[in-house]
C-alpha cells in the first residue's frame, strides 16, 4: 500500500502528455511531453518503450539512449522498464527565464539499428514567487495645477513567473485623488499608471503616502507592494517631450564598448531652471543597467557591456527626461541586436565505437551532432573529413552524423586511423572545429604463420649428447594478439621404421630442436621430418617446413682388423722360406674402419719386431714384406706386431700380431709357439710337470665327485619310483689349447647336468664330465 501510495503521489506530480500522438513516418513531428515545474528529481516523465511500441527485451537490445542537443541533459532513461525521469528538479525561471513556452529539446537515439526521433519536454509553469518592486519607495511630484485626467506612470513590479502566475493587474490604496490603470508595454509587460482624479490643492494637502500592489494571476494569487510618496509641487506646467516616442536602431552583436548607439533629445517650453531636461534610464532592468548608459546631458546612449545575440537579440530602453522641477517625459528606445559570425561550430560525440573489426562490412564508427550558435548562414554547417581514408560521412537527422567504414579494413596494412572532422559554416569569415579521432582496427585471423625458410637442414655431429639443441625453426605470423602466438610441433612421419619422437623434440614456443638421444652416424647418416607452425586464432591457421638433419661422422670406431684373426683358437703362423729375396710378399693385413671420409683413412706401420730391419709394412696396403736377403743366423721365429691407424681425429688404432717362422723348406715340421719368447723356453720342462699334477688333482676329484653322485642316485631310486636326468641337447663349445709350454690345462671339459625328480624341489645338482678327444696340431694340419 505505501508503494502504491508512492506511485499515485508520484502520479499526481508528474503530468505528462502527448501533444501530437501521430507516428507518421515521413513527418518526423517531435514527440511531445510536459511536466510541473519543481518537480522532484526522479520523477516519472513517459514510458519510453511504451511510446515507441518496443517490447522489454527489443527495447533492450536496441540500446535506446537520451541526447541533449547542447544542453545539460536533465532526463535519465531506465534501461529496465523504459520508463524516462527526471534527472534533477528543475526549475522553469532559472532554465528559460521569461520564455514561455519553456521547451527542452532532447533526441532519442536506438543504436542497433541506428534511428533517431525528436522530442520535446515543457516546463509548466507554477506560481511559485511573489510580485516584487525594485523600489519599495517611491516618491511622485505632481503639479497642483495638473488637471483631472493627467497620468503617472509608475515603477512595474516584476514577477518572475510566466503567463496567467505574471502580474495581472495594480491597485492602489483607497483616497480621493488618484486611481490606477494597469498598462501592457509592446513585450507583455505590464506596469501601473495613476491616474489624478481630483485636482489637488498644495495647500489643503501638500503630499499624499500610497500604497501600490501588484497582483499576479496564480491560483491561490500572490502579491508585492511598495510606497508612493506624493509631492505637490507648485505651478511648472509644462513637462520635457521627446521628438520621437520610440526610436529604433540596429546594432551589431560585436559593436565595441563604448559604441554610441542613439542620441535621445527632449524639449522643456518652460524657461529657466524648469526647462533644463536631465536623462535617465527609467525602470531599467539589471541587465539593461549593465548593458547601457545615458549621458544625462546629452542623451547620448552607449554600449556598456558586450552584446551577444544568441543570448539577447532585442532590448527595449525607456528613457526618461527630467526638467529642473517635478516634470517628466518618456520615451522607447528599441534596440535590435544583429549577429554576426562570432561563434565556430561545436561537436559533440554521442557514440564512439574502437577498436573495431577488420574484414567487416559496413559498420558504424561515430555518431555526433553539430552545433553553430550564429544564426542564419552564420549558422549553417557543413562536414568532411579526409579524402584518402576508408571512411565517409552520412547525415542523419538534424545536424547529426554518422561516420562509417567505406570497405572492409585490413589490420595488416594499416592498424591504426587518425580521422580529423572538420565542420564548416558558412558565415563571414568562416570558421571551423576540427575534432581528431583514432580508430583502431582489432585483428581478425586471416594469416597463416610463415616459415623464414621452406626447408631446414640441420648437421648434427654423432655421438652427441642427449638433449642437444641442434638448431631452431622459426616462423612469423603477420596477425596480432594470440592471433600472433605460434606454438611448434613435430608433425606425424609417413616412413613408419623412422621412430620420430625417439629421436628429436620441439620447443613448443621458440621452435628450438633438440636431439633426443646420441645419433650414431654408422647406424642412421640422415633423416628428414616435417614441423608444423599453428598460431592460437579462433580458427586456427597453421603452415608447415621440412627439416633434414644431417649426422656427421666421428671418429668413433678404431680399426678392425679382418686378417690375420686374432681371436681364433691358434693363432696364425706365417712360414717364409730362408730363401726368400729382399721384398719377398710375407702376408697382408686387411682391416677395415666403420667410419668414412678421412676417418676411414688408414695406414700401418711396424710397431715392433723380433728382429728390427728384417721385415717391412707397406703403409697404405698393409703388405708385409722381406726388408733384406734372410741369414741363416736370423732367428727361426719371429713376432711383429703391425699398428693400424686411422686418419681421424684423434687417430684410432688397432694391432696385430703376426708369428713369421723361417724354414728352409716347407717340408719341415712346425709346432706353433706364438706366445713364448725364445728365452721363456727354459722354463717349458716345469710348466708340463705342473700340468701333468693339476691333471691328476682334478681327475681325483672328478672320481669322487662320480662316485658321490652315483650313491646318492642309487638311495633314491630306492625312495622314488623314476628318476629324470635332464641332459641339455647339443654340446658347449670347447677350445683346443697347446699345452706344450704354455702352462696351461690340455683339453676343457664338457658337463651333462642332471636332477633327481619325484619332489617339487630338486634335492641335489651334480655333474657329469665328458671328456673330449685330444687333436694334435702339426705343421701339416695348419696348412
Amino acid at each position: 500500500m505505501e508503494a502504491s501510495g508512492k506511485r499515485i503521489c508520484r502520479q499526481k506530480q508528474v503530468i505528462f502528455f502527448f501533444l501530437l500522438s501521430l507516428f507518421q513516418e515521413g513527418a518526423g513531428e517531435p514527440r511531445r511531453y510536459s511536466v510541473v515545474e519543481e518537480t522532484e528529481g526522479n520523477s516519472f516523465v513517459t514510458n519510453l518503450a511504451k511510446d515507441l511500441s518496443l517490447g522489454q527485451r527489443e527495447f533492450s537490445r536496441r540500446g535506446v539512449r537520451i541526447l541533449s542537443k547542447g544542453n545539460k541533459l536533465h532526463l535519465q532513461l531506465n534501461q529496465e522498464t523504459g520508463e524516462l525521469l527526471l534527472n534533477e528538479k528543475l526549475d522553469r525561471e532559472e532554465l528559460c527565464g521569461h520564455t514561455e513556452p519553456c521547451v527542452l529539446r532532447f533526441q532519442v537515439m536506438l543504436e542497433s539499428p541506428l534511428e533517431f526521433f525528436q522530442a520535446e519536454l515543457q516546463i509548466i509553469d507554477i506560481n511559485d514567487h511573489s510580485p516584487e518592486f525594485l523600489d519599495k519607495e517611491m516618491l511622485l511630484k505632481v503639479s497642483e495645477s495638473s488637471p483631472s485626467g493627467t497620468t503617472f506612470p509608475l515603477k512595474n513590479a516584476q514577477d518572475m513567473d510566466v503567463g496567467q502566475n505574471n502580474i495581472e493587474n495594480y491597485v492602489i490604496s483607497p483616497n480621493p485623488y488618484f486611481r490606477v490603470l494597469t498598462r501592457k508595454r509592446s513585450d507583455g509587460r505590464k506596469y501601473p499608471e495613476l491616474v489624478l482624479e481630483k485636482a489637488l490643492d498644495r495647500e489643503e494637502e501638500p503630499e499624499l503616502k500610497l500604497t501600490l500592489t501588484a497582483q499576479d494571476g496564480g491560483s491561490p494569487p500572490r502579491t508585492g507592494t511598495a510606497q508612493i510618496h506624493v509631492e505637490v509641487v507648485d505651478v511648472n506646467d509644462n513637462a520635457p517631450e521627446f521628438q520621437q516616442l520610440i526610436y529604433r536602431v540596429q546594432i551589431p552583436e560585436d559593436s565595441p564598448i563604448g559604441f554610441l548607439i542613439v542620441t535621445v533629445s527632449a524639449m522643456d517650453v518652460d524657461l529657466g531652471v524648469n526647462g533644463e531636461v536631465s536623462y535617465s534610464l527609467f525602470q531599467a532592468s539589471d541587465e539593461i543597467s549593465k548593458t547601457f548608459a545615458i549621458n544625462p546631458l546629452t542623451g547620448e546612449i552607449r554600449l556598456k557591456e558586450q552584446l551577444d545575440f544568441e543570448s539577447v537579440q532585442s532590448y527595449e530602453v525607456n528613457i526618461e527626461a527630467r526638467d529642473a522641477g517635478s516634470f517628466t517625459g518618456k520615451c522607447a528606445v528599441l534596440i535590435q541586436v544583429t549577429d554576426v559570425n562570432d561563434h565556430a561550430p561545436e561537436v559533440t560525440m554521442s557514440a564512439f565505437t574502437s577498436p573495431i573489426s577488420e574484414n567487416s562490412p559496413e559498420m558504424v564508427v561515430a555518431v555526433f551532432s553539430v552545433l553553430d550558435l550564429d544564426s542564419g548562414e552564420n549558422g549553417k554547417i557543413s562536414c568532411s573529413i579526409q579524402e584518402d581514408l576508408p571512411f565517409f560521412l552520412k547525415s542523419s537527422v538534424e545536424n547529426f552524423y554518422t561516420l562509417l567504414t567505406e570497405r572492409p579494413l585490413d589490420r595488416e596494412n594499416t592498424a591504426e586511423y587518425n580521422i580529423t572532422i572538420t565542420v564548416t559554416d558558412l558565415g563571414t569569415p568562416i570558421l571551423k572545429t576540427h575534432l581528431n579521432i583514432t580508430v583502431q582496427v582489432s585483428d581478425v585471423n586471416d594469416n597463416s604463420p610463415i616459415f623464414t625458410q621452406a626447408s631446414y637442414i640441420l648437421l648434427v655431429q654423432e655421438n652427441n649428447s642427449p638433449a642437444l639443441h641442434i638448431g631452431s625453426v622459426s616462423a612469423t605470423d603477420r596477425d596480432s594478439g594470440t592471433n600472433a602466438q605460434i606454438t611448434y610441433s613435430l608433425l606425424p612421419n609417413q616412413d613408419s621404421q623412422l621412430h620420430l619422437a625417439s629421436l628429436v623434440s620441439i620447443n613448443a614456443d621458440n621452435g628450438q630442436l633438440f636431439a633426443l638421444r646420441s645419433l650414431d652416424f654408422e647406424a642412421l647418416q640422415s633423416f628428414e621430418f616435417h614441423v608444423g607452425a599453428t598460431d592460437q586464432g579462433s580458427p586456427a591457421l597453421s603452415s608447415q617446413a621440412l627439416v633434414r638433419v644431417v649426422v656427421l661422422d666421428d671418429n668413433d670406431n678404431p680399426p678392425l682388423v679382418l686378417y690375420p684373426m686374432q681371436n681364433a683358437s691358434a693363432p696364425c703362423t706365417e712360414l717364409v722360406p730362408r730363401a726368400a729375396e729382399q721384398g719377398y710378399l710375407v702376408t697382408k693385413v686387411v682391416a677395415v674402419d666403420r667410419d668414412s671420409g678421412q676417418n676411414a683413412w688408414l695406414s700401418y706401420q711396424l710397431l715392433k719386431a723380433t728382429e728390427p730391419g728384417l721385415f717391412g709394412v707397406w703403409a697404405h696396403n698393409g703388405e708385409v714384406r722381406t726388408a733384406r736377403l734372410l741369414s741363416e743366423r736370423d732367428a727361426a721365429r719371429h713376432r711383429l706386431v703391425v699398428l693400424v691407424k686411422d686418419n681421424g681425429e684423434p687417430p684410432l688404432s688397432a694391432s696385430v700380431t703376426l708369428h713369421v717362422l723361417l724354414v728352409d723348406g716347407f717340408s719341415q715340421p712346425y709346432l706353433p709357439l706364438p706366445e713364448v719368447a725364445p728365452e721363456r723356453a727354459q722354463g717349458d720342462s716345469l710348466t708340463v710337470y705342473l700340468v701333468i699334477a693339476l691333471a691328476s688333482v682334478s681327475s681325483l676329484f672328478l672320481f669322487s665327485v662320480l662316485v658321490f653322485v652315483v650313491v646318492r642316485l642309487c638311495r633314491r631310486r630306492r625312495a622314488a619310483p623314476l628318476g629324470v636326468c635332464s641332459v641339455p641337447e647339443g654340446h658347449f663349445s670347447g677350445h683346443l689349447v697347446d699345452v706344450r709350454g704354455t702352462g696351461t690345462l690340455s683339453q676343457n671339459y664338457q658337463y651333462e647336468v642332471c636332477l633327481t625328480g619325484g619332489s617339487g624341489t630338486s634335492e641335489f645338482k651334480f655333474l657329469k664330465p665328458i671328456l673330449p678327444t685330444f687333436q694334435d696340431h702339426s705343421l701339416g694340419s695348419e696348412m
